[in-house]
């Protein structure tokens, strides 16, 4: 195995994409090219690859994909300098954790995307 670039699913793609450019991801690909009926997204930030797709865009291909926003996954990403990253995203997403320090030394924050999804971001200190 050489990567893990989860596909998440969503309700808009371009309110998904602006959500991530406020957290530094940059748009890398998307389905079509252009246009405002986007159906699939890839944003990358670093080492950091997400794809984002509409429910819409599968649901024949691959019926047994069912889920309510939010799905019960949480998105666990490593980078440096968090204290910098939380400052500059704090007023901007909505904040469920803020800074702390764990049992086993990671400092880590926790926010909700605009698709409820949490994501955690860490960095071993």
């Amino acid at each position: 195995m050489e990567s893990l670039s989860p596909n998440i699913f969503v309700k808009d793609i371009n309110e998904t994409i602006k959500f991530y450019h406020l957290l530094g991801f940059e748009l890398v690909v998307t389905v079509p090219e252009t246009g405002n009926d986007l159906i699939w997204a890839m944003m990358a930030k670093g080492n950091v690859t997400m794809m984002f797709q509409t429910m819409a865009s599968l649901g024949e291909e691959l019926p047994d994909i069912s889920r309510q926003d939010g799905a019960s996954m949480l998105l666990y990403i490593k980078l440096k300098n968090i204290r910098a990253f939380f400052e500059s995203v704090k007023d901007l997403v909505p904040v469920l954790k803020g800074l702390e320090t764990t049992f086993y030394g990671a400092t880590e924050f926790s926010i909700k995307d605009n698709n409820n999804y949490v994501l955690t971001f860490a960095e071993d200190e």
